[in-house]
């Protein structure tokens, strides 16, 4: 019988591509991870890994028994849900990760609403950029957390997540309201703008450039900002133009003009896949929906 925990850690071997992040995800060395590997190698009976230069990589059979695994994992989450609903009652630790600005609209809600029905539950609340959301879920970091993706620039499903939809958002261009522009091509009208946007590497900074691209222009970059309160706040001082997603607009600062665009913004509640039917986690989407469904009212 193969070893889950060793599947587990091919799994990852084939998600993260050397044994050093995975060692580092599972806070183990990387000697370990190669003596467990090669455990699970000898359990298999055949080769699963293979040299390729200085790193380690999947053989076909490796790659096939990954798929495998995939469905173990989640076999295993459905009979943990299953348990959990038997026993009855919502007890013990769940880990809610969010981006900023659901962090701020829609977590207080719903946070609420769970210690109103479930007082067993202890909730916590970790605030992180959705890129790193599928690590800390496959990880058992986080139990449930919000991901997104824009409709210009959408992202792959991961094998290991299910999802349900929460909120699709307007995105605006958010500029100086002394900046003359046109209705019918917004972003055209900014083409000659100083530029705010995110980090060279998050989902936002990606967008902001590839919305510039669709509209035949390369966006000339000022200021990086990942606080979309930021982005607000130096657009009003004059500093720049930016895209600004609708749930984190808030009340926005004097001398700001939103204009809203074509662009969505579209986030889903996520979870192990086979976790959904865990009473916790099913309780965290629905106060999730009830909090977006009271904020978009």
């Amino acid at each position: 019988m193969l070893d889950v925990r060793r599947l587990r850690l091919l799994r990852d071997l084939a998600r993260l591509g050397t044994i050093a992040a995975v060692s580092e995800a599972h806070t183990y060395t990387p000697s370990a991870v190669s003596q467990q590997l090669a455990a699970l190698q000898r359990e298999a009976g055949v080769r699963l890994l293979e040299r390729a230069g200085r790193r380690v990589a999947l053989t076909p059979t490796g790659e096939a028994l990954v798929r495998h695994a995939e469905v173990v994992l989640a076999a295993l989450e459905a009979a943990d849900a299953t348990l959990a609903a038997a026993r009855g009652g919502l007890s013990g630790t769940v880990r809610i990760g969010a981006y900023p600005s659901a962090v701020r609209t829609l977590l207080p809600t719903a946070l609420v609403a769970l210690a109103r029905s479930h007082p067993g539950l202890h909730l916590m609340v970790t605030e992180l950029d959705p890129v790193d959301v599928p690590d800390a879920l496959r990880g058992r970091r986080l139990d449930v957390a919000l991901l997104h993706d824009y409709d210009i620039v959408p992202v792959e499903p991961d094998p290991a997540l299910d999802s349900t939809p929460l909120l699709d958002e307007t995105v605006y261009l958010a500029l100086p309201a002394t900046h003359a522009y046109d209705g019918a091509d917004p972003l055209r009208s900014a083409r000659t703008a100083a530029w705010i946007v995110g980090t060279p590497g998050t989902l936002c900074h990606t967008v902001a450039l590839h919305a510039c691209e669709l509209a035949g222009f390369r966006p000339e970059v000022h200021h990086h900002a990942d606080d979309f309160a930021a982005v607000l706040a130096l657009v009003a001082a004059g500093h720049g133009v930016g895209l600004v997603p609708q749930l984190a607009v808030g009340q926005p600062p004097p001398g700001v003009e939103l204009v809203p665009l074509t662009v969505r913004r579209r986030t889903r509640v996520a979870f192990r896949r086979g976790s959904g039917d865990h009473p916790a986690v099913a309780a965290c989407v629905r106060a999730l929906g009830a909090a977006a469904a009271a904020v978009f009212a």
